[in-house]
């Protein structure tokens, strides 16, 4: 009788934690970590330039009398590319970006700048992600409107596309 049991044990578990599964997968998953720090004042930070072309970036830059975008990207990393023209066209607009260079080359920075066209008024390098991680940044690119005073109001996770344009525009106006 025991060693029926022992046999039976392993198969309801497996068919427990199957059925776990299957639920879960059904489920609707969200992809996106958003930052805690929407609504939150940006963290201290000064970070050394990223490459010899422009200043580097520190909170106080991005306190002020308009609201900002603060960029977190690579030289690295694709979708920064596909982001750079969306860029560009805010910074045509009148938009002041400030960008955060991840774990990057001053050399590599310089030759997407290059490459990619530059629409940063500073880029800070942050090479061991020590600012990334304190603003709630999950990744490569993304995108806070900072207002005046400092504070996170809204994040982009992802590339810029070109239908995000407006939506960014709009998020820096309601900040203001």
């Amino acid at each position: 009788m025991r060693s029926r049991l022992f046999l039976w044990v392993p198969l309801a578990l497996f068919a427990f934690f199957a059925g776990v599964a299957g639920y879960m997968l059904t489920q609707e998953k969200d992809e996106f970590v958003e930052s805690t720090m929407i609504g939150q004042p940006l963290p201290d930070f000064a970070l050394d330039p990223a490459f010899g072309g422009l200043p580097g970036a520190a909170k106080t830059d991005l306190i002020g009398s308009k609201p900002r975008l603060l960029n977190i990207w690579a030289s690295w990393c694709t979708p920064c590319i596909a982001e750079a023209p969306q860029l560009e066209a805010l910074q045509a607009r009148g938009v002041e970006i400030v960008g955060i260079a991840i774990r990057d080359r001053p050399e590599d920075v310089a030759n997407f700048l290059g490459r990619y066209g530059n629409p940063y008024s500073r880029i800070g390098s942050d090479r061991i992600s020590e600012v990334q991680l304190a603003i709630g940044s999950s990744g490569v690119p993304e995108t806070f409107v900072i207002d005046a005073k400092g504070v996170i109001r809204y994040q982009h996770i992802g590339d810029i596309r070109p239908e995000h344009v407006a939506v960014l525009l709009a998020e820096l106006e309601k900040a203001r």
